[in-house]
């Protein structure tokens, strides 16, 4: 497979092939999909090139070892860059969620935890209250007791949230369309070989990394840990135009981009080991071993820059860390499987209401105004969010204190139990309690707070605004696992002598952990959502430190994902990708159905044949007329017309530079001049114009099948090798051609689903 166009003349004017490769052949255009065959025999080329030379000399021999070297130094680089942009990110975003609350006079930069800590004069019952932060009450009216002090602490609070929902969108829509939204469909797709201009550029990580901050602080509901994998994503293919290796080929790059995607979520979630297996399991592609250690070895160095910026203040990597290890018992495992019901229930139900509200977003009026659409969504959530306390505060630190089992030091309203008089006052452990006025009023807020986040998430995710998934899911899963925590911990506390608790719950002993329920719960509503198994239960021991309750999250989450596939296949990423008409082919997807690849390939029975182009005979202008009247990116070459016998393939971009360039650079090439793809040129007559040789651009190895071969192996076969295209030959006699769009188009009819909503190829 040659990337190198040449082009020959007739003698005595034929020239050689050009020295050197032309520019933009063998590149594609925007929306296509690449040729991971012709990419990966391209490196392969290049490989032998190298090897063969290092031979020959010293400074060969060095630029041998620096090509082999330069994958880690680039991983190096993706893990150092993406790092300290996820630290800059959060360090922000914290400073300007308690902005919208008040601010710290001593240092307007500190956010409220920072300047407390700094102060000497805050006591140990109100860790949170110092005379330097300042609520906008205090600082507007002098006072922050009253109705009118609440009043205008709540006006304050809704514009704080409008003004940065405001500067998001804004920014996104003048500047970056593509940093709206998750990114992981977008990255899925283009980790399968789709091209997207300037999805993963300068532009749209600069926007996107200002805006997620603004985003999250404005209190939507939406996290930042999924625009964290199109951030890294970003960086990685900024970097990979640094080596000429990943620079030119288009599937080097996708490898380095399927290790981006862990450092994305290593960073996210302090997560390393679950960053590689997400990238493994949810977003890759094809993930070679080689990549497998690079990807390790990135989320590696991003956690480690992560840590040293230390962006939680609390010397942890993690953001969720637990103080509890108390041991779980065999019964609980019956209220864990029904949370995981409950995260496949309402991962289904969230997918098909969000997939709903966005197709109404693409085909009604409301996709016209996307600014008011953001605000609009904003004023709704900030003063519905406002008056309950769990609501108002950042979902990271609701998951946080849900997570937190109560010990004797908590102030929290969750963990105001009614004092037991006969408490050990020796440890932090606490035995199980009846519950007090102000936890039965937390138990009423928590419910509110759940009803309220997964209406609002489902309206949420899908605006022109950074939005990822992974926080609102998991919040929505933590609230209801608090809520089945505390109630199994009462039912413990009340009937200890039930048969259920006989036996391993006596009296005054800590049987039940409400915190370990919020973290299963957590864990099933985003396996719910996203489908992810393996890679999630390893993020959530890695993102709590609760290495003992890998059962646990390995029950609620394989059951979450049950129920969820039996009411729905796809997970939210692959509705996206279909929604956005993207061509896709779901390895998780079978093929069952008995059709050939007769039935399926283009021309059929009542189209124009297939448009060909003969090895030789035909003149510039006719293969001009062809690129015109058509807009297929390549066309099959055949011996001749009558025998249609097949001799390779030729991309449409590759002709048009091809043709331009020979027009430009050689004399004598006019519309009349004849096109060759064959060999040797045969002789001309004196007064004939110089013919064209296109051979060094065609694909003398197509992929071709019979046409019947059964399309479950044509499928794999696309889907393994990535093909763009197959032809289909009968004899050796060309008969008609496969293209993926053709593949997922069969597929979408045979599912009872609109054929056309597959935009792209």
């Amino acid at each position: 497979n040659i990337d190198a166009s040449g082009i020959f003349i007739g003698a005595p004017k034929l020239m050689d092939f050009l020295d050197e490769p032309l520019p933009g052949v063998g590149t594609y255009e925007d929306f296509n999909t690449i040729d991971w065959v012709r990419e990966k025999s391209k490196d392969r080329d290049r490989h032998r090139e190298i090897a063969s030379q290092s031979k020959e000399s010293t400074w060969a021999l060095m630029k041998s070892i620096s090509d082999a070297f330069s994958g880690w130094l680039l991983m190096l680089f993706v893990g150092l860059m993406s790092g300290a942009l996820a630290g800059g990110i959060d360090i922000s975003a914290h400073w300007m969620t308690d902005l919208k609350e008040g601010v710290c006079l001593s240092a307007f930069w500190f956010n409220h935890e920072h300047c407390c800590w700094n102060s000497n004069e805050n006591t140990f019952q109100e860790r949170d209250k110092c005379p330097k932060w300042k609520s906008w009450a205090e600082l507007i009216i002098g006072s922050n007791d009253g109705p009118f002090a609440y009043i205008m602490n709540y006006v304050m609070y809704v514009c704080w949230a409008l003004l940065f929902s405001f500067l998001a969108v804004s920014l996104v829509r003048a500047f970056a369309p593509y940093a709206c939204g998750s990114g992981i469909p977008e990255i899925k797709t283009i980790l399968s070989g789709f091209i997207i201009r300037g999805y993963l550029g300068k532009w749209t990580l600069m926007i996107k990394t200002i805006t997620l901050v603004l985003a999250v602080s404005s209190g939507l509901s939406l996290g930042k840990e999924g625009p964290l994998v199109h951030v890294a994503c970003c960086c990685g293919n900024i970097l990979c135009h640094l080596f000429t290796k990943y620079r030119k080929n288009e599937a080097k790059r996708r490898e380095v981009l399927s290790a981006a995607a862990a450092v994305g979520v290593s960073v996210a979630f302090g997560a390393p080991i679950g960053g590689v297996l997400f990238s493994l399991e949810e977003v890759s592609y094809y993930f070679p071993l080689k990549t497998l250690w690079r990807s390790f070895f990135a989320a590696l160095v991003a956690a480690f820059t992560l840590r040293s910026i230390n962006p939680f203040g609390n010397s942890r990597l993690v953001l969720f860390y637990v103080e509890f290890h108390s041991p779980w018992h065999l019964v609980e495992l019956v209220p864990f499987v029904l949370l995981g019901i409950f995260g496949g229930i309402w991962g289904a139900f969230f997918i098909r209401a969000n997939i709903m509200w966005c197709r109404r977003r693409k085909t009604t009026r409301l996709g016209h105004y996307p600014v008011l659409e953001v605000l609009v969504v904003t004023a709704v959530t900030a003063v519905l969010a406002f008056p309950n306390s769990y609501t108002r505060m950042s979902t990271s630190e609701l998951i946080s204190e849900l997570f937190n089992d109560c010990g004797l030091l908590d102030s929290s309203q969750l963990c105001n139990y009614a004092n037991v008089s006969d408490i050990e006052r020796g440890s932090n452990a606490l035995p199980d309690r009846p519950a007090s006025h102000d936890v039965y009023t937390a138990m009423w807020q928590l419910a509110l707070a759940l009803v309220f986040k997964m209406l609002i998430t489902v309206v949420t995710f899908g605006m022109k605004v950074p939005s990822g998934l992974f926080i609102p899911s998991m919040a929505v899963g933590a609230i209801a696992g608090r809520l089945l925590g505390v109630g199994m911990e009462q039912l413990a506390y009340y009937h200890h002598d039930w048969v259920l608790f006989r036996g391993w719950c006596s009296p005054g002993a800590d049987c039940i952990t409400p915190g370990l329920y919020a973290m299963v719960g957590a864990a099933a509503c985003l396996g719910g959502v996203t489908r992810m198994t393996v890679s999630l239960v390893v993020i959530m021991f890695e993102l709590t430190g609760g290495l003992e309750y890998i059962v646990p999250l390995m029950a609620a989450t394989m059951t979450s994902k049950w129920v969820a596939d039996a009411l729905g296949r796809e997970g939210i990423y692959e509705a996206h990708i279909r929604l956005n008409g993207y061509p896709f082919l779901e390895p998780k997807e079978e093929f069952s159905h008995k059709t050939l690849a007769m039935d399926v390939m283009r021309p059929r029975r009542s189209d124009p044949p297939l448009s060909v182009i003969t090895q030789d005979g035909m003149s510039v202008e006719e293969v001009e007329t062809l690129i015109t009247d058509t807009s297929y990116s390549g066309f099959p070459v055949v011996v001749s017309h009558e025998s249609q016998r097949l001799v390779g393939f030729v991309l449409r971009r590759d002709l048009v530079i091809s043709i331009e360039n020979a027009r430009q650079r050689q004399d004598g090439v006019v519309s009349t001049s004849q096109i060759f793809f064959t060999e040797y040129t045969p002789p001309q007559l004196p007064s004939s114009p110089s013919p064209l040789k296109l051979r060094g651009i065609l694909d003398l190895s197509p992929f071709t099948v019979t046409d019947h071969t059964a399309m479950d192996i044509v499928v794999d076969i696309f889907r393994k090798l990535g093909l763009r295209q197959c032809l289909v030959t009968h004899n050796g006699r060309l008969l008609g051609i496969i293209t993926k769009k053709d593949i997922l188009k069969h597929m979408a009819q045979i599912a009872n689903r609109d054929p056309d909503s597959i935009l792209f190829n």
